[in-house]
């Protein structure tokens, strides 16, 4: 079952999930361990162009996943309407989030005016340049929207484990694999 039906995700929705947690949490380390490193590390310039790759990537998977969203049906949310209303909050604020950290990422990468070469496949060039200050600011708001981000998937891994274990929803069963 590759499309979602009311009652189950489809294997595309679950593919999708779960690379962009793996990509998120990836993300998330490797910049913060960049923090650390000195010019004459070895990493200092493999790091960058890593996490700008997998970020890039990562900002076209969400975009194919929100297209993929609008086009397939929802499963019904399971639990009381104030679950379900936090469900709904937590996952477009889970996607403001995503996009807006991409967003910053970009405008850090390109603030010179270079393009970002993804992978050494292509190049994404600058198209917004000449903000005054554009790297410093686009870095505060990478910061704590990626901070941010990784602490509400954190609040999400947890309601989705305490569904699972407290409650007894399926929901991360659903999210596993698809359910009859």
């Amino acid at each position: 079952m590759l499309r979602n039906t009311s009652n189950s995700y489809g294997w595309i929705a679950i593919a999708i999930h779960w690379l962009s947690a793996l990509a998120v949490i990836g993300l998330f380390v490797l910049g913060y361990w960049m923090l650390t490193l000195s010019y004459y590390d070895p990493w200092y310039r493999l790091g960058p162009w890593w996490h700008k790759s997998v970020g890039l990537t990562l900002l076209a998977i969400t975009l194919l996943r929100t297209v993929w969203t609008l086009l397939n049906p929802k499963p019904t949310l399971r639990g009381s309407t104030y679950e379900v209303s936090a469900a709904k909050l937590g996952h477009v604020l889970l996607y403001g989030l995503l996009l807006v950290t991409m967003i910053s990422g970009y405008l850090i990468s390109t603030a010179d005016g270079s393009g970002i070469s993804v992978f050494d496949w292509f190049e994404v060039p600058a198209l917004i340049t000449g903000i005054p200050q554009q790297e410093e600011l686009a870095g505060d708001v990478h910061w704590y929207t990626a901070l941010s981000l990784v602490i509400l998937a954190g609040v999400h891994g947890i309601a989705a484990l305490r569904h699972h274990f407290w409650d007894k929803h399926d929901t991360l069963k659903r999210m596993l694999r698809p359910q009859k």
